[in-house]
């Protein structure tokens, strides 16, 4: 069927959920967008904030380092010059001092390291390989072995690899104002130590008292280097830096110092180490001094970037986020009013709509055509108009649905009534036919004396009450009560008699004493078939040599117990959950018959239990088998005053009844009146007369009465210990002695005790009374 009409299941979503994502999934990309940005941004604020701390850390205690490393290098040069062997306390101090630096920058490092990009990590290492060169260098400078070339290289060396390193820290600086002004300090750095170089070479010249040509050439070349490098660094420095140097350049000591470098340049042999020195130191330290306020101004202003842009970058990112959040409630909003207003809303109420006619309307409608009723279907189920659009059209469809349900409801209603008719005619006529031949079995009854025709009599009587219980279930299953009702109460006992004699295998059930008590007339003949259905059921399902047995007992407040046990194969818990739940909650015949359910009779103690109030339950008997439990209700059950009264019950035709003593009887109904007890007592004692004679048992013969007037044969009339068992009749002085007991019952015993049973109950019985207390209602 799904591949014919194309249709494949799909859960899908609500059209509200549909569209809100549509809306949702945009915003959702454009809160994804804000938070990658965001976090772009604000990551390059927190690292170049970190950058610019570390420049700030490591700055400080480098260049301290760096320009202890400078001093130590010109006093090493000067040592190893003829005339600088007065220069070794001097060296020895500035070492010790450089050595403090040293150590303090070298931590500084060890916390840069951790974080730094590698290309960092590695001119930190390569300025600790040099560095770890020192004491060597310093050793040959101490024994006055070492090359002055080669130390002044090495020191050279020691300071481009900071300088190296400074200048690309500074270059890592994300802000480029920031990293411009650290590039700026490092080259004033680096213009110091080309001062510091050159006035090493002036110095070991002066103290040499020449200049070698070399030397003299990289005197000219560094202090050319350094002026040029000021001069075009300087501009771009920042406020205090360009002030600091403009403050060297105004004063005395650095027009000195340019006056000796052109001295020396020339040639002049009047210019003394102390005057050069004097000159040049002053000057070298404001250069550095200068070098670390470009570098601090530049790790601040790195530092106030940094904070602006994290500032910046948080508020930006709040007002995006909130106008992402503003955006998306609105999107929202507007959607929901589209959806509410032009869909959700009319298919809410579509659906109530089709609801409210599919769970009321049609089924209130169907229920008025079963029972008959005519509907106007247009007044009735009023179409659903919900425009032309496609929800309109969704309604004209669902129009269309109910309207072929309705007319199919009809149809199915008008093929039930005449189902019904059919079967409520055959009931009733079948009901007619049994009628009139329970009334003609009855009268042959009466004027049969022959045993064996009798028996033969009452067998068809059985057949045609169970025949006539057939007819009844055809009525039930109809819909319609069956006609049998009394007026009066009729005791339980009765009943439950009555029921087993409309079975089949009566003669296998045994009923045990039942309460005195009695049933409202209304409620016998229901109650009389629904407890005939289960014995009829108990016998069926049970082995043909078991016995059916039939407990009652009075269960007030809650009504009356009677349990109906047989010793069968019984039922599988699915089997017995199933029939419970038939029984409980009685399904349409439509519905059994569509399943091709077989057990009517389950069916038919379902309808009658829930016409009662009679609780039906089926349980597993401990013995084997199952067990019916009825619980007849207390407003079915006759007051305790009017069961005591016997005049005031009608008691039912009993046709099979278990007696312990003498096992199966079969009675013609007899009213409860005084001469019916008699005639009662009566028959039974010359049935178990006719028991007694034919085993030779008792002592006394019963004597017969005289023939009445009429003729015909008088009742038997009882003698003292007539009916006591041959062991018990013996004198007390003889010794007991045992004789078999035959359960062997001949058929002519029983058809003697039987036609003797008739005879004395004839005459006895009153004329149709009862059957116009129990004879079915037209």
């Amino acid at each position: 069927m799904t591949e014919k009409s194309g249709y494949t299941p799909t859960n899908y979503r609500t059209i509200r959920s549909r569209l809100a994502g549509v809306v949702v999934v945009p915003s959702a990309v454009l809160l994804v967008m804000w938070a990658v940005f965001s976090s772009y941004t604000l990551f390059d604020g927190f690292y170049l904030r970190s950058v610019a701390s570390s420049v700030k850390d490591v700055t400080i205690p480098s260049v301290e380092a760096f320009v202890g490393l400078q001093k130590e290098r010109q006093l090493s040069l000067v040592l190893l010059s003829e005339a600088g062997g007065a220069g070794t306390a001097e060296l020895k101090r500035q070492q010790q001092v450089t050595d403090e630096s040293v150590r303090k920058m070298k931590d500084a490092f060890a916390g840069l390291s951790d974080g730094s990009p590698q290309d960092v990590v590695d001119r930190i290492t390569a300025l600790t390989t040099v560095l770890d060169e020192l004491p060597r260098q310093r050793a040959g400078v101490e024994s006055r072995g070492a090359d002055a070339q080669a130390v002044y290289s090495y020191y050279n060396s020691l300071v481009d690899a900071g300088v190296a390193l400074f200048s690309r820290q500074a270059r890592l600086v994300p802000d480029a104002e920031a990293s411009q002004a650290g590039v700026g300090a490092v080259t004033i750095f680096q213009a110091a130590d080309w001062m510091s170089r050159g006035a090493t070479i002036g110095s070991r010249g002066l103290l040499n008292g020449t200049f070698a040509p070399a030397e003299r050439v990289e005197f000219s070349r560094l202090f050319g280097a350094y002026h040029s490098s000021l001069d075009s660094t300087i501009p771009f420095a920042l406020g205090q830096a360009r002030q600091q140097y403009d403050t060297l350049r105004g004063g005395s000591e650095y027009r000195t110092l340019l006056d000796l470098e052109g001295r020396i340049i020339n040639g002049d042999r009047g210019v003394t180490d102390q005057q050069w020195r004097a000159a040049a130191a002053p000057v070298h330290e404001d250069l550095v001094g200068i070098a670390v306020r470009q570098a601090e101004d530049a790790a601040d202003l790195g530092l106030d970037k940094a904070n602006s842009r994290v500032t910046a970058v948080v508020i930006g990112s709040l007002i995006a986020l909130l106008a992402v959040v503003v955006g998306i409630v609105l999107a929202l909003r507007i959607s929901h009013r589209l959806v509410s207003k032009a869909l959700v809303t009319r298919l809410t109420s579509l659906r109530e709509d089709t609801l409210r006619l599919a769970q009321e309307r049609l089924p209130h409608i169907v229920a008025r055509l079963r029972g008959g009723e005519q509907v106007d279907v247009h007044r009735d189920m009023p179409p659903l108009d919900y425009g032309n659009d496609e929800i309109g059209q969704v309604a004209d469809a669902f129009n269309t649905a109910q309207y072929t349900a309705v007319a199919a409801a009809v149809k199915e209603t008008q093929a039930r009534e005449g189902v019904n008719r059919v079967f409520l005619d055959i009931a009733h006529r079948n009901q007619g036919l049994v009628h009139r031949q329970l009334k003609i079995l009855d009268k042959l009854e009466r004027e049969e004396e022959n045993p064996e025709q009798l028996d033969s009599l009452f067998q068809l009587d059985h057949l045609a009450t169970r025949a006539r219980r057939n007819a009844e279930n055809l009525i039930i299953l109809a819909g319609e009560q069956p006609g049998r009702q009394w007026r009066k109460p009729v005791r339980l006992s009765d009943v439950i008699r009555a029921a087993v004699a409309e079975t089949e295998q009566y003669v296998r059930v045994k009923v045990n004493p039942a309460p005195d008590r009695a049933l409202v007339g209304v409620a016998v003949a229901d109650t009389i078939h629904l407890l005939a259905e289960l014995v009829d059921n108990a016998t069926a399902f049970s082995s043909p040599r078991s016995e059916v047995v039939i407990h009652s007992a009075d269960a007030v407040p809650h009504g009356i117990v009677i349990e109906i046990e047989d010793h069968g194969l019984g039922l599988t818990q699915e089997e017995r959950l199933q029939a419970n739940a038939k029984l409980s909650n009685p399904p349409d015949f439509e519905t059994m018959a569509f399943r091709g359910e077989s057990r009517l009779g389950l069916f038919v103690v379902a309808r009658l239990a829930a016409r009662r109030g009679i609780k039906v339950e089926l349980r597993d008997s401990p013995y084997g088998g199952t067990v019916a439990l009825c619980v007849l209700p207390p407003n079915i059950v006759a007051p305790r005053t009017t069961a005591a009264d016997i005049s005031e019950t009608t008691q039912m035709p009993v046709r099979s009844f278990h007696d312990e003593r003498h096992g199966h009887v079969d009675a013609h109904p007899v009213p409860v009146t005084p001469e019916g007890l008699a005639a009662l007592h009566a028959g039974l004692n010359s049935l178990a007369s006719a028991d007694v004679s034919k085993a030779d048992a008792p002592v006394d013969e019963p004597t017969p009465a005289p023939p009445p007037p009429d003729g015909k044969a008088p009742l038997p009339r009882r003698k003292k210990r007539q009916n006591l068992a041959p062991q018990l009749v013996q004198s007390s002085e003889e010794p007991p002695r045992a004789e078999p007991v035959s359960s062997d019952r001949p058929a002519e015993r029983i058809r003697d005790g039987l036609a003797a049973f008739q005879r004395g109950t004839r005459d006895a019985r009153l004329t149709d009374d009862w059957r116009s207390e129990g004879a079915p209602s037209s």
